[in-house]
Formats: C-alpha cells, structure tokens, sequence
C-alpha cells in the first residue's frame, strides 16, 4: 500500500464528503479513491468512513484525520523542498570574456543532469573574492600549470600568420630607429605571478625593455593594439580564433594558464567537475 497517497485520498474524501467529489479532486477515478482509503482501513484495523450517505469519518476517521493531514501536508512539503534543490542555481565564477557559445554549453552541461549553472564573469582576484564571502558557491580559481586540472597552452595572437616566434624578434634593432617598440599585451587573466613573472624574466633574458610586457587595459584595447600595430597578444589558440586573430607559440618558452574548480563545500566541486567538466574544459580552451 502506498500510505501516502491512501491518506491523501481518505483526507479527500473526509474533508468533502464525496467519494466523487474527493477523487475529483486528487484527479484520480473514484473506484481509485474507494480502493485505496479501503487499503488504508485495512492497515488500520478499521472503518474510517462511514458509508451510510455522505461518508463521514467514525470515530476512529476522526481520530487519525489529523495525523493523515499531516502526513500529507509533510509530503507535499517534501515534493517542493526536493523541486527547489533540482532548481538550485549553481553560482559558477568564470573568467570574463567567455563567449555566448561557451556560456551556452555550459548552461546546456548542467541542464543534462538537472543542474541549473549560472556563470559569473570575474577577474582572477573577483573569483578567489567571489568564492570566499560566499557569493558564489564555486569558481575557477588560477593555478601554476603543472599543478592545475585543466593547462591552457599560451602563445601569441598576431594580426597576421606567423610561425613561432621569439621574444627576442621583439627587441629593437637599429633598423627601428625612431619607431614605437613593439609590446606583448597580458590580459587579466595572465596577470598573475606564475604567468606574468615567467614571461618578465624571460623577456628580460631575451634583451627587451621592460615596457615591452604590459597589461592590457581591456581586452578590446588589445586587440585593437595588435591590429593596428606589431605588438603582440599573450593569448590562447582558443581567444586568438575568438578574436578572430592568428596564434603562434612563443619560441623556447613554455607557458600555460591553470585552473581548479573550487567550492565551499569539496564534494560540490566534484560534482561539478562530474557534470559541467569537458565544457569548462572547452572555454578554457584547455588542451
């Protein structure tokens, strides 16, 4: 028997007096109803219903009446509380500048398991914010490379194809007399220690001023700089076809973005690993 749907067909009918009118209202057929508050008597050990006309509950209906209500009204209560969780938005801090494509697969990756992924656009420093006063349940947060779930190969976006090109075909020749030096942009996702202070120190190595590696003030601004001029973006394969620039990879230097999906709680970040993974994967551009 199923006690819960006995009950609720015996409050049913109680409460209108009609087997009709109480089966009308579960949208159940009345031979239903009557099957089913019977199955409830019979777990019971007696009449809860007295059939002679209206039916009205006995004195054991009356008794119990309330109980049922109860179990009811818990049951229902149940039902919400579990369609609100299955609704549960999932804050998910990302980096900014993802594009529509991106954000929709990983809106569709949650929405095949029943899971609602919102994502939060941020800088490195607004995700680690983010995640920490809790406005966000979780982030990607930035790691070296070597030690990340997910490696995103950097290289260079050019206006035009070029094959792999050095640091050093950065440095001023005395055949640029007079002309601005070229400069590699960072974007915000870059400037971080275990990217920019790499590409410094190479640079460094490679003879270039120290002008020459800035940060980016938008993302725009760099592109526009790199369209418009020699300079050079530090960049994905996958933000240099975003763009709609040329990639190249960087000669004798290896650099990469690394990300961890972290949550307040570890296994909610399990499970979005589990769910929303190769997606992420995808808009990092993650190799």
């Amino acid at each position: 028997m199923d006690l819960v749907a006995a009950c609720r067909a015996f409050v049913s009918v109680a409460e209108r007096g009609s087997f009709t009118a109480g089966a009308a209202r579960l949208g159940i057929a009345q031979s239903v109803a009557s099957r089913r508050v019977a199955a409830l008597e019979q777990q019971l050990g007696g009449l809860l219903l007295d059939r002679r006309g209206r039916p009205t509950p006995t004195v054991l209906g009356q008794r119990v009446l309330a109980t049922a209500r109860h179990l009811v009204a818990t049951a229902d209560r149940l039902d919400l509380e579990a369609e609100d969780a299955r609704a549960l938005v999932w804050q998910l801090a990302v980096p900014r500048g993802w594009s529509v494509a991106d954000l929709v697969a990983l809106d569709l990756a949650g929405r095949d398991h029943d899971l609602a992924v919102h994502a939060v656009e941020g800088a490195p420093a607004e995700r680690a914010e983010l995640l920490a006063t809790r406005a966000v349940q979780a982030a990607l947060v930035c790691r070296p490379a070597e030690e990340a779930t997910w490696r995103t190969p950097l290289g260079v976006a050019t206006a035009t194809p070029r094959g792999v090109v050095p640091l050093a075909s950065l440095r001023r020749t005395r055949r640029d007399a007079g002309r601005a030096r070229s400069r590699l942009w960072l974007l915000e996702e870059d400037d971080v220690p275990h990217v920019r202070d790499r590409l410094v120190a190479a640079a460094e190595a490679a003879g270039l001023a120290p002008t020459q590696v800035a940060a980016a003030p938008s993302p725009a601004a760099a592109v526009a700089a790199v369209l418009t001029s020699t300079d050079l973006l530090l960049a994905s394969r996958h933000e240099a076809e975003r763009h709609e620039l040329a990639w190249a990879p960087v000669g004798g230097l290896e650099l990469g973005r690394g990300y961890d999906l972290v949550a307040a709680v570890p296994d909610d970040a399990a499970r979005l690993r589990d769910v929303v993974g190769p997606a992420l994967g995808r808009a990092l551009g993650a190799a």
